[in-house]
């Protein structure tokens, strides 16, 4: 059960990631320093999540297998977020791009022996 926490935590950590990377773009109109701020205090609950996804994760995963399972679960949130959120449809393009880097999964977690 243990090899399942870096997934979870990875999963909250992108949310806080996604927000401060993104959530600015609602408030086109606050000064970009104050935008700058709220985005560290964000990433800064990021970072909570992210480190120890990483530090569990490493005795499951080797690092490749925990960066393509970050970007794949960032991707997934990033898509919800921009739908939900952003309320910005995502084009077959950005599906299809989208959909060739989770096929990196694939190639990274398969035993290629």
């Amino acid at each position: 059960m243990r090899q399942f926490y870096p997934v979870f935590l990875l999963i909250i950590s992108n949310i806080f990631m996604t927000f401060a990377w993104y959530g600015h773009l609602k408030f086109k109109s606050t000064s970009l320093w104050l935008v700058i701020l709220a985005s560290w205090g964000i990433a800064f609950f990021e970072y909570i999540f992210q480190v120890p996804a990483n530090r569990i994760g490493h005795d499951y995963f080797s690092a490749p297998q925990l960066k393509i399972m970050q970007e794949a679960i960032t991707i997934t949130v990033f898509c919800i977020f921009s739908i939900l959120y952003l309320k910005e449809d995502l084009r077959w393009n950005y599906l299809v791009g989208f959909g060739l880097i989770l096929l990196s999964v694939f190639f990274v977690f398969k035993k290629w022996d």
